[in-house]
């Protein structure tokens, strides 16, 4: 029976990887296309709608084939509000993104330029109008520009995936205080936790995880720049906040390991 399972899971962990591989090229694909032919406001709506269905099908496919175990109701309350926010989450895995896109469709996601620029990966993102991150000073001006047209962004302040020997998440880089003291928009502290360290930062593509993964969202209160505040002060202000609630009894607290 443990030998059935356990080829089972590989053979569900290889689909997944070949399902992602397909969606990305024809989405890729679709976006490119889509950029070319349609308005921008339209081809925004457009990208947003398409990469929300594929997150929201894939993420089905796992609950269904009982991979996943996920807790992300508290996501629900983002895509209700309306007003500019920053959306600011611990970053424990690669498809962070996934989640919270498939729960809160309008987000603008900032991310690595390279993603944006890959053929086979950045014609959905282009498409729904990702922020790049290729030049710092660039991409806080798009940012900004975003925000005072009441848009919601998703930044990780971490800058990457929490390390492997980082207890619970990696010193905040300084650009989610940035853009909350240019645009005084409020940042939203959101807390990931698992049971697993599926696809953190050095985790092979091919490894198998121990399933079912679990995987656990919840949303702090939003935080505002004071006056006279420093970005300094604020980016440390806003790491307490993760490090108090991290730290936290929780039974998808992250546990400390070094091993991949």
């Amino acid at each position: 029976m443990f030998v059935i399972k356990y080829c089972w899971e590989w053979f569900l962990l290889f689909m997944g990887l070949v399902y992602w591989a397909i969606t990305a090229i024809v989405v890729s694909l679709t976006g490119t296309i889509l950029i070319a032919i349609l308005p921008q406001k339209t081809a925004l709506s457009c990208g947003r709608f398409l990469l929300q269905k594929d997150f929201q099908f894939f993420i089905f496919l796992l609950k269904i084939t009982g991979l996943l175990i996920l807790d992300d109701e508290a996501l629900k309350s983002l895509a209700r509000r309306k007003e500019a926010m920053i959306i600011a989450p611990n970053h424990t895995a690669l498809w962070d993104i996934v989640f919270i896109a498939a729960q809160v469709p309008e987000v603008v996601c900032v991310m690595k330029g390279s993603i944006l620029n890959n053929p086979f990966l950045g014609g959905g993102a282009r498409l729904a109008g990702y922020i790049p991150i290729n030049s710092i000073s660039q991409m806080l001006k798009l940012a900004v520009q975003r925000l005072k047209q009441n848009e919601t962004l998703l930044m990780f302040p971490e800058g990457t995936r929490t390390k492997t020997d980082a207890q619970w998440l990696n010193p905040l880089k300084g650009g989610v205080a940035l853009l909350a003291k240019r645009t005084k928009a409020p940042v939203v502290p959101v807390f990931i936790r698992s049971n697993t360290r599926f696809y953190e930062k050095g985790w092979p593509l091919y490894k198998k995880p121990d399933f079912p993964l679990k995987i656990s969202f919840s949303v702090g209160e939003p935080v505002l720049i004071q006056k006279d505040e420093s970005v300094q002060a604020f980016s440390q202000r806003l790491e307490q906040i993760y490090l108090d609630e991290l730290a936290k009894p929780h039974p998808l607290r992250r546990v400390q390991n070094t091993e991949l």
